[in-house]
């Protein structure tokens, strides 16, 4: 699971022929400049290799852990609950979505739509039904994306496959009610480029309320010099298109409420990045409730001006992999927040 382990690859320019541009980019996009801090090539290898940030466990030991937690999460929640599994929404073996139901599903209700990380080339949707269990009892869906990973799927690939799997629940699932995005690490950057979808080409437009953005990132650029586009192999050109920091559009539907979610102990640029990506800064201490803000950064207030509302919520006392993993607990300050968003829709 190279995608998040120390690798420490050599690090080596990179510059592979262009795949031509990304189908679903909404037109009149604002580019932005890159707001990387210089950094010498191993600064740059460790700070984009969360597993080195955890005061839990040692670098190999936390990845293990996360895998077991969350294949051990999702077989309990498919075990408990009514799903529908590896529902295809295209050809690719990898195209497939595993639903979980509400509980007690009404005539019409809301979903969950959860994109898993890994570096954008490992885990899988088989991997990811963990937090449905507080959420279905709430009367919230729950729908588990899967996308092909690299070096098989390509950053173009993944982000239209993950429009496209949006696009599917529409088209064939009338009876949800507002979706809601959320992603987490590679997740978290492809909910972003959703945000950023030009949805006529679909013919569809998802009615999406919400979108929860856990740990991700949200410029490429700085890790095309890093271990992890070993498998990816990503030109500039393809990282500038798929990197949300550049991409600021009109907010569709107005309403759609943006959470940018962080962990204490993320990485220094994890941690920048999330800030930049935000339009209020909010610290919420869990052992005291306390809260505060911060001024907004110069992409927050080109996504105000676009009509996005965005926060950022710094969760203190966990990582980049205990952060998501906590989903499972109904008590979790990220689970009770996601669930106060929905009832307020």
């Amino acid at each position: 699971m190279g995608g998040w382990r120390d690798m420490s690859a050599e690090v080596r320019p990179r510059g592979r022929a262009e795949r031509g541009s990304a189908p679903g980019r909404r037109p009149g996009v604002l580019a932005l400049p890159r707001r990387c801090p210089a950094a010498s090539p191993q600064a740059l290898e460790d700070h984009y290799s969360p597993s080195r940030w955890s005061p839990r466990l040692d670098r190999d030991t936390i990845i293990d852990a996360h895998l077991a937690v969350t294949a051990a999460g999702t077989e309990r929640a498919r075990a408990s609950g009514q799903t529908l599994l590896h529902v295809p929404y295209g050809d690719g073996d990898r195209e497939k979505l595993d639903i979980y139901f509400p509980t007690e599903p009404s005539e019409a209700f809301p979903a969950l739509v959860y994109i898993h990380g890994g570096y954008w080339q490992c885990l899988s949707k088989d991997d990811s039904g963990f937090a449905a269990p507080p959420l279905v009892s709430q009367g919230v869906a729950v729908v588990a994306v899967g996308y092909d990973i690299a070096p098989k799927g390509h950053m173009d690939t993944m982000v239209l496959q993950v429009r496209r799997s949006l696009a599917f629940l529409v088209q064939h699932y009338p009876r949800i009610r507002g979706i809601y995005l959320c992603g987490h690490s590679a997740g978290a950057h492809l909910a972003a480029m959703v945000l950023s979808t030009d949805w006529t080409e679909f013919q569809v437009v998802p009615d999406i309320k919400g979108a929860v953005l856990v740990s991700g990132l949200y410029d490429l650029e700085p890790i095309l010099h890093t271990y992890v586009n070993d498998a990816l192999s990503m030109s500039r050109e393809e990282a500038q298109r798929n990197s949300p920091m550049r991409l600021v559009t009109p907010a569709v539907p107005p309403a759609c409420e943006v959470l940018v979610a962080v962990a204490q102990h993320d990485s220094p640029e994890f941690r920048r990045q999330s800030q930049e990506y935000s339009q209020v800064s909010t610290r919420w201490w869990q052992d005291h409730g306390q809260v505060s803000t911060s001024q907004p950064q110069e992409y927050s207030q080109a996504l105000r001006a676009a009509g996005w509302s965005v926060s950022v919520l710094d969760l203190a006392g966990v990582d980049h992999f205990d952060v998501i993993e906590r989903l499972s607990e109904d008590s979790y300050v990220l689970t009770q927040v996601i669930l106060n968003m929905i009832s307020r829709a």
